[in-house]
């Protein structure tokens, strides 16, 4: 039998028994029927959370697996790009120099690719960072071993070609010289003969009697044979690889535009046409479109000890005439 319940009532100073309705049965129902189900609710989402199906165990051990395979492939990753880092520093700084080419500029090495929706597609899949990360460095190997392949193919091509690019490379004084009394004035800053100020000199200057022998100092083509202002009587000759050679204040020209020549050929006269103080040829070297100090490019006529008394006489502070 249900025990029965009672309340006290103040109006009435007794005890009245508490008679239960329908509706009240079906609320306390009710609420025991969800706080049961609330109940079960959080002790299924904790069971979910905590205990792994076998299916899930298989594919977070992968998961685990994977990322250890994707961190020892970033060391590898990262040992190869010093191995590619290695052999880009022997590429420009001795490969190169042997054959005197350019380096290879660090924004061609190293310029990243333009498709980034292609990376923003990979962060939205699991993992996306590591799997960012190792995309990126493969594609950055990948390019830098493209260019490094590149390279070495123009060395090759280099190499095959080192006997012509030395034919053509000046190599000696534009007049005979060997005892070096001929020499002038070197490059860098002199003296104007005219104007009496300080101005770099981009050349060198041979003083030599009217008439004298001028040489090319290397194979090429010659590229100007004429009259150019401030040089008078002057030959251009550019010898390819970069190289061009400049001879200017000639009494006459012997070749012709287009004329080929090669090392040791006469290609005029020495005079003191243009603007000149005296018979004498200027001379100058140019590499890549930059005036190089000539002095630096005549070690085939002359012997070491000559060579560095002609770059001592080269470096005086004199007059030049031109």
């Amino acid at each position: 039998m249900a025990k029965k319940k009672f309340h006290f009532n103040p109006e009435t100073l007794s005890y009245e028994q508490i008679e239960h309705t329908i509706t009240h049965f079906l609320k306390q129902v009710m609420i025991h029927a969800l706080s049961g189900v609330s109940l079960g609710a959080v002790f299924f989402f904790i069971f979910v959370s905590t205990v792994q199906s076998p299916e899930e165990k298989q594919l977070t051990e992968e998961k685990r697996n994977m990322q250890a395979q994707y961190k020892v492939l970033e060391r590898q990753f990262e040992d190869m790009q010093t191995v590619m880092t290695d052999m880009q520093q022997r590429d420009d700084n001795m490969y190169r120099v042997v054959f005197q080419a350019d380096p290879i500029p660090l924004s061609v090495r190293k310029g990243t690719s333009a498709n980034t929706q292609y990376y923003q597609q990979l962060l939205d899949m699991t993992n996306s960072e590591v799997v960012v990360s190792t995309t990126k460095k493969l594609n950055e190997l990948k390019k830098e071993l493209y260019i490094q392949s590149k390279s070495f193919d123009d060395l090759v091509v280099m190499a095959k070609n080192k006997d012509a690019m030395l034919l053509c490379l000046p190599a000696i004084q534009p007049v005979m010289n060997k005892n070096l009394k001929y020499m002038a004035s070197g490059y860098g800053w002199r003296i104007d003969p005219v104007y009496h100020t300080r101005r770099f000199h981009a050349g060198m200057d041979f003083t030599a009697p009217t008439g004298t022998n001028i040489y090319a100092t290397a194979n090429g083509s010659v590229m100007s044979a004429g009259w150019k202002q401030g040089y008078g009587n002057c030959v251009e000759i550019n010898h390819g690889f970069g190289y061009v050679t400049l001879y200017g204040h000639m009494s006459a020209i012997k070749v012709r535009m287009g004329q080929p020549v090669k090392r040791g050929d006469v290609i005029g006269l020495v005079g003191s046409t243009g603007k000149s103080t005296g018979p004498h040829l200027h001379y100058e070297v140019h590499l890549r479109g930059e005036i190089m100090n000539p002095a630096n490019y005549y070690y085939l006529d002359l012997s070491p000890a000559d060579y560095d008394r002609m770059i001592q006489m080269s470096n005086n502070s004199g007059q030049m005439f031109d």
